[in-house]
């Protein structure tokens, strides 16, 4: 099985849709999915990963199913000088300043997450995650997924950069802060997860491709910054 995590398009977050820009996003977005083969779509009901989400629909003509455990995460956190930011945001010299680095099952106790109710958080967001592996025939044990029906389907998320880079986090058994702070994708961005199966009994999540734009390129359209904080021009 095939997994493609994607973020909406160029966000319009005034108006709660995406821009002009987005929507010219999201059709190129369609036509590079429409070449991927796509069997199953899935989303966010938040608008802008909709509006997102409805080119490629309407092309490969195919039944979105809503998630709402997809929609973006409402976790804040405050910068050094008092303002509040979305926790994804944090400062990368903050967390990697000195070690120890933020550990897999022991970073929500650290600074500047401490105190913040993440740890719960975090856990509801992976028992949706491995409920949605396990529909569809794999079933987390440990680390690794018990091959419970063999899937050959390429499967289409529509989400966020938050979310996304979250569950990136549990489906490759990295510590949060440390994905949030190495990792960015861009608007209409795909993530391409492939289930690694050495065995007729595992599979392993195992990223082939992060937040791919080639299908901007071929358009001729520019990548958005939306989300990314500092010098990116």
């Amino acid at each position: 099985m095939r997994l493609y995590i994607i973020r909406h398009a160029d966000p319009d977050y005034e108006n709660h849709t995406i821009t002009p820009s987005g929507h010219m996003e999201a059709q190129a977005l369609a036509e590079r999915l429409q070449q991927e083969r796509i069997d199953r779509i899935y989303s966010s009901p938040v608008p802008r990963a909709l509006h997102t989400m409805q080119y490629t629909a309407d092309l490969l003509k195919l039944e979105p199913a809503i998630q709402p455990w997809m929609a973006e995460l409402g976790w804040h956190i405050q910068d050094a000088a008092g303002s509040d930011k979305a926790a994804w945001n944090v400062d990368g010299e903050l967390v990697r300043g000195s070690g120890p680095f933020p550990q897999k099952d022991s970073w929500s106790d650290t600074e500047p997450f401490g105190g913040r109710d993440f740890r719960s958080k975090y856990e509801a967001l992976t028992e949706h995650s491995d409920s949605f592996l396990k529909s569809l025939g794999y079933a987390r044990e440990g680390g690794r997924y018990r091959i419970l029906q063999p899937n050959r389907d390429r499967i289409a998320v529509f989400c966020h950069l938050g979310f996304g880079l979250t569950w990136l986090s549990h489906l490759l058994e990295l510590p949060v802060p440390l994905v949030w702070t190495g990792f960015w994708k861009a608007p209409s961005s795909i993530t391409t997860l492939l289930l690694d199966e050495r065995s007729e009994q595992w599979a392993v999540p195992r990223c082939i491709g992060l937040g791919d734009t080639s299908h901007l390129h071929r358009a001729g359209l520019p990548i958005s910054r939306q989300g990314i904080v500092a010098n990116f021009d």
